[in-house]
Order: C-alpha cells, then sequence, then structure tokens
C-alpha cells in the first residue's frame, strides 16, 4: 500500500467528497516520511537559492526509502500534490536524485538539459542499474 489514509478520510471519498489538497498532502508527508524529507529539502534550499534548482542526489539507506521516493513521484497525484504544497516542479533520475526547479525556470535550457534522455544516460552507472 502506497499511503496510509485515515479511515475518516477514507469513508469520506467513498461517500464521494472530494479530498483537498492539504488533506492528501498531509497523508502522504504521514504515509513517506523520507520522500516528504527529500522533497521539503529540495524545495526549500530552491527558494532560499538564486539557481534555477537544487537536488538531492545521495542514494537512500534503504530499499524501503527508496520505494518511498518512487511512489511519490511516480503517481501524478502525489507528485502534484507535493509540487503544488511547495511550489517548485519535481524532476527526477536514477530512482534517487530528486530536483526542484524553481516554477520559472520550467521549459528553459537548464531544466530540458536535466529532463532531457542526455542527461538521463550521462547520470546512469552499473550500480544504479538495478535501482
Amino acid at each position: 500500500m502506497s499511503l496510509d489514509v485515515p479511515t475518516a478520510l477514507l469513508d469520506r471519498v467513498e461517500r464521494g467528497e472530494v479530498v483537498n489538497d492539504a488533506e492528501f498532502v498531509d497523508v502522504v508527508r504521514q504515509s513517506l516520511p523520507y520522500a516528504w524529507m527529500i522533497v521539503s529539502e529540495v524545495a526549500s534550499r530552491s527558494a532560499a537559492s538564486d539557481g534555477e534548482f537544487e537536488d538531492h542526489a545521495v542514494p537512500p539507506p534503504s530499499e524501503q526509502e527508496r520505494g518511498q521516493l518512487l511512489r511519490a513521484l511516480a503517481s501524478d497525484s502525489i507528485r502534484g500534490g507535493l509540487e503544488r504544497h511547495f511550489g517548485v516542479k519535481l524532476a527526477f533520475q536514477n530512482c534517487h536524485r530528486v530536483a526542484a526547479f524553481k516554477l520559472s525556470a520550467v521549459g528553459g535550457e537548464t531544466y530540458q538539459r536535466f529532463i532531457s534522455p542526455t542527461a538521463q544516460i550521462a547520470n546512469q552507472s552499473p550500480e544504479l542499474r538495478d535501482c
């Protein structure tokens, strides 16, 4: 299970109620603490810097933490909720390199280079093949 959803919230959804971003992001924060920590860190550093983006490229300490990053960044709803909450555009490479781009940088040369197939291939190594 990728998210631990409180029963009361699940009951509301089953009755057809809409979940707002604050509620959803709180579920993500509680369910995926490692992913939350990494995204929060890069978003905070991005907001405080003059650069177009900040990233985190340290491999997670275990497969459990790697799984949290994969679930958070592979899900359109989770990734979108995090992006709206932190006011950034997230980019992801190699199962652990997370970048937070300023919204003003999206579409620019640095962003396009980061998300390119060339950048993905350049950041590969034999030890990352099965990540």
